[in-house]
């Protein structure tokens, strides 16, 4: 089965927007207290991010620019099936452990920074290449999505850098970083959906 370049990156940013909606669902069903059916909606991501790194991957290898950004999409990717994992086989396990004994309460507690900090990772990555492409949108006409674009992605690098270099509990809410990921994410796919045309 063969793709071309254009359709490569229109799956590309087809699942984008796809990780764009289960986040947003999975924000709006914590914040409204409902239970997270977080196997079903982690397994998805897991799914999607995998499906991700090979198309992104596809799409870097066929592309004539822009290498730096589809490569920043790809660890992305890789990085979110390695948190998700986390998530999905360690969290509970871990948490069960600790409530039994409660001197493993530090070791699941690692547990779960080191998601984070992964999380962060993969996040202040997407808002690379949301800079990355923003330019380039910039610069192929589309001033004011790429220039938005761009803006968000820089605002996603320096929140997500700053809650990996001083940690969870710096002066800059989780929430933050996590939130400008997720817009530069949904940014950076209407940017891909015709990048084709300049690359």
């Amino acid at each position: 089965m063969d793709f071309t370049s254009k359709r490569t990156v229109q799956i590309t940013s087809g699942l984008l927007l796809a990780l764009v909606a289960t986040q947003v669902l999975y924000t709006l069903l914590h914040v409204a207290e409902v239970s997270v059916p977080r196997q079903l909606l982690w397994g998805m991501e897991c799914l999607l991010f995998t499906l991700l790194a090979a198309f992104a991957g596809a799409a870097m290898v066929q592309a004539k620019h822009y290498h730096v950004g589809w490569s920043a999409i790809v660890f992305s990717a890789l990085l979110n099936v390695v948190q998700v994992s986390i998530g999905l086989t360690l969290f509970g396990p871990f948490r069960e452990a600790a409530g039994q004994l409660e001197a493993l309460g530090p070791l699941a507690g690692a547990i779960v920074a080191l998601s984070f900090v992964i999380y962060y990772a993969a996040k202040l990555l997407l808002g690379f290449a949301a800079l990355v492409f923003g330019i380039a949108k910039m610069t192929g006409g589309a001033k004011a999505l790429g220039g938005l674009t761009a803006l968000v992605g820089v605002v996603a690098m320096i929140a997500n850098a700053i809650l990996i270099v001083f940690g969870r509990e710096a002066f800059l809410p989780s929430a933050a970083a996590g939130g400008s990921g997720v817009l530069a994410t949904l940014l950076l796919a209407f940017c891909l959906m015709r990048v084709e045309r300049e690359g």
